[in-house]
């Protein structure tokens, strides 16, 4: 759903007074985080989409990165996970089902958490994506909140991933020449999760559905700080922006940018391209950290010896808070 009618919805809605429920103080929190005991807080989130590939496994795998993405923002550890089926079953063989099923499981089990049921509806498309239910230290966990003037941005994975589904979907491009984007949509953000918490970050959030634009924002306000971005820093896939360029951006894209772009200090004076990737609704997106420039070398070093992305895209400034100034 788009940011501004999804904003309108909740602002409706009831609020829990509960105050094990960590997540209801923390802004844009990436997942519902409710504490057990001092040392125990059950992390929990959930995520399903329409294919974004035309493999039925590797549909699978990606949906359920992405559905694992989330626990991994806050530094959790994923437990368990409950598979959510739309199918048509009248239109679309069960083996397709039972490949996009096994990819999924394929990546739950990567992520050292098990599938322990899940619901299934018939649909006119389909749709798969999982409930998960991870662990986390309320200590020491990462969220939104915590930016400090002179930390450094790292991003551990390239953009582009909406506009190369639009191409595929377009038929412009094959999975083939996608290869790299379906392996970095089908990877998981464990390692980098793991290496920020033994590092130590000041704030993480992870780039999905409302794009780089949408989520450093959001991490922006929660922080209260202005985050400089450099544009010829941020990281595409190959071929993104060529497909840009030819006018294969996704509608989510252009809802992002209604949205967001307004809150960019130099926003209407922007490339084209840069807009493009800043706006591009991500899968399996990968995590901005914000980091101290004490730490920066230590987390690259390691994010690279793990073969995760350690894309230096800005930094952190004073103000004007809850705001994007591109360079």
């Amino acid at each position: 759903m788009a940011p501004e009618p999804l904003a309108q919805v909740l602002r409706q809605l009831p609020k829990f007074d509960d105050p094990n429920l960590l997540s209801a103080s923390i802004p844009f929190a990436d997942a519902g985080i409710y504490r057990l005991d001092e040392d125990r807080a059950l992390v929990q989130s959930v995520d399903f989409f329409t294919p974004v590939v035309d493999d039925p496994f590797l549909f699978g795998r990606i949906a359920a990165a992405n559905a694992l993405s989330d626990i991994y923002a806050v530094g959790g550890v994923p437990l368990t996970a409950l598979n959510l089926v739309g199918f048509p079953t009248c239109s679309l063989e069960m083996s397709v089902l039972v490949d996009i099923l096994r990819g999924g499981a394929e990546t739950i089990k990567e992520a050292g958490a098990v599938i322990v049921g899940g619901h299934t509806v018939e649909d006119g498309e389909p749709k798969y994506g999982l409930a998960v239910t991870g662990m986390v230290d309320p200590r020491r966990m990462a969220t939104t909140v915590g930016c400090r003037p002179g930390d450094l941005l790292i991003l551990t994975k390239p953009l582009g991933t909406g506009i190369l589904a639009t191409a595929l979907k377009g038929e412009i491009l094959t999975e083939a020449e996608i290869e790299e984007a379906i392996r970095g949509m089908a990877s998981l953000n464990r390692e980098a999760s793991q290496i920020m918490m033994e590092t130590g970050v000041s704030a993480c959030t992870d780039i999905t559905g409302f794009g780089f634009l949408g989520h450093s924002l959001e991490m922006a306000e929660a922080s209260g700080v202005c985050l400089a971005i450099e544009g010829k820093a941020l990281p595409a896939y190959p071929r993104v922006l060529e497909m840009a360029a030819m006018g294969l951006v996704p509608e989510g894209s252009y809802r992002n940018r209604d949205y967001y772009l307004p809150r960019v200090i130099n926003g209407t004076n922007l490339p084209a391209e840069t807009i493009d990737l800043l706006a591009d609704p991500q899968t399996s997106g990968g995590l901005l950290m914000a980091v101290s420039p004490d730490k920066i070398g230590e987390l690259r070093r390691k994010l690279k010896n793990a073969n995760c992305g350690d894309y230096c895209v800005g930094r952190v400034e004073k103000g004007p808070a809850g705001r994007l100034r591109i360079e």
